[in-house]
């Protein structure tokens, strides 16, 4: 089939606004230094509106990882929602441009806004983000477009989404269509506090539906509600034909069925921290869609995770390919 895609991502579609400031701008505005929190619409349109000189990019778990993949060249498409309004036309815009396509065209009938994240840097680095989960939060099975996702060899989901019924229904929908079509699913968990509030939920689409399912520590032990990574991840093993986990700066543990590889991460002075493990999950998917080793595809993660955390943003800005061929794995 021409039209194949090699890997096709869901999740949240969140616009990155981000603008420079000074602490006594944070102080005024009542934002919280350094940490990313959850904001409401009124809070939300309050502070995008007090910023000055913004840059927008497209952002969002899954679709950084997506626009890694377009880096490396493969054939992508990232299926989330946003409002027909100027972030969502941005949004659906800079995607295509990036050569990801984006089926899901922006939504005349959305309740809510574009999801954002309004993020203020200070001098000193440090990135303050309020996110207001908006418009892409509430993806269900109805935007769903079940041939995207049946005409891909590999189906990428964001944990994020499945905190919603409306998400979990279209999760198992998206899954199901995958593997109609020949095509692996598999899941990022995430976040451990989404892990907790829907374990049981997570527990069987992870039994039932994933091929392949990408954790770091924290997560893989809330999930089977242990504090022995080895007995989580023998669990996880039994559930799942191929399960990744990524460790903050120790070895990255890849393990499908007896085979089981653990591959150092690369050292670096971080110099922005966010999107490492999404372009992680972009390097690791770039081995698995070209059929490279276990090792190979965990080596390819942790390169295209150093490359991300040497500059500010959550996208790549070197040629990833190109240190892969540095590093000897292409």
């Amino acid at each position: 089939m021409t039209n194949r895609y090699q890997v096709v991502g869901i999740g949240n579609a969140i616009v990155d606004v981000l603008t420079q400031c000074n602490d006594d701008f944070l102080d005024w505005m009542g934002i919280e230094k350094g940490i990313m929190q959850l904001v409401d619409r009124e809070r939300g349109e309050t502070l995008y509106a007090a910023m000055k000189d913004r840059t927008q990019a497209p952002g969002g778990s899954v679709g950084n990882t997506l626009a890694g993949l377009g880096n490396l060249g493969l054939k992508t498409a990232f299926v989330g929602k946003v409002k027909d309004d100027a972030l969502g036309r941005f949004y659906a815009r800079s995607l295509e441009a990036e050569g990801t396509d984006f089926p899901n065209p922006p939504s005349a009938s959305a309740e809510l806004p574009t999801s954002r994240s309004m993020i203020f840097v200070t001098k000193d680095g440090e990135r303050s983000m309020n996110t207001y989960l908006g418009a892409g939060a509430d993806f269900g099975p109805d935007d769903l477009d079940e041939g995207v996702v049946r005409a891909t060899d590999y189906l990428f989901l964001e944990g994020y989404l499945f905190d919603k019924d409306e998400g979990k229904a279209a999760f198992l929908k998206a899954a199901q269509a995958c593997h109609a079509g020949g095509g692996k699913a598999g899941i990022s968990l995430s976040d451990p506090f989404c892990v907790d509030r829907h374990r049981a939920d997570f527990r069987r689409l992870v039994h039932d539906q994933m091929d392949y399912v990408i954790g770091n520590q924290h997560e893989w032990c809330s999930l089977y509600q242990t504090e022995d990574l080895e007995a989580a991840l023998a669990q996880a093993r039994a559930d799942c034909p191929l399960i990744v986990c990524t460790r903050s700066g120790a070895d990255v543990i890849l393990i499908r069925g007896e085979e089981r590889a653990e591959v150092p991460v690369h050292r670096v002075v971080p110099v922005d921290a966010t999107g490492a493990g999404d372009q992680f999950a972009a390097g690791f998917l770039y081995g698995l869609a070209t059929g490279q080793s276990l090792q190979k595809a965990g080596r390819m993660g942790c390169v295209a995770a150093a490359e991300v955390i040497s500059h500010f943003g959550a996208r790549p800005e070197a040629d990833v390919k190109a240190l892969f061929r540095a590093d000897g794995l292409i």
